[in-house]
């Protein structure tokens, strides 16, 4: 999260953190601001019913769930930067997210920032 949060702020981006604990100083300190839920895991879906579009980096079982939440929701696009690929029972790759090779591939496939 702190590349996340170093990049972001290098673009000129605010930071907010929505935190599975209760304890904001459990934080980054390049958070713009810190959303302490308490919620654990709960909060992925939290995340993902705020977002305008998902990128999800790397494959944690935590990334997952964003994926899957995002991907349940309609939330568009959801970008993959990394991480899992799924497949159906027949073997065949399950409609999804969509593959980025870069972070500003990724960002640009999201639609939302000029590239």
């Amino acid at each position: 999260m702190g590349a996340v949060t170093e990049g972001a702020r290098s673009a000129g981006g605010l930071v907010v953190g929505v935190l599975s604990g209760a304890d904001r100083a459990e934080a980054h300190p390049d958070l713009s601001a810190a959303v302490a839920t308490g919620m654990g895991q709960a909060r992925n879906a939290l995340i993902v019913g705020s977002a305008d579009a998902v990128i999800a980096v790397g494959g944690s079982w935590g990334t997952l769930s964003e994926v899957a939440h995002a991907l349940r929701r309609g939330t568009v696009p959801v970008v993959q930067l990394g991480g899992w690929r799924l497949y159906d029972t027949d073997g065949e790759p399950v409609r999804g997210p969509v593959e980025a090779a870069s972070p500003e591939e990724a960002v640009a496939l999201t639609g939302l920032w000029p590239s």
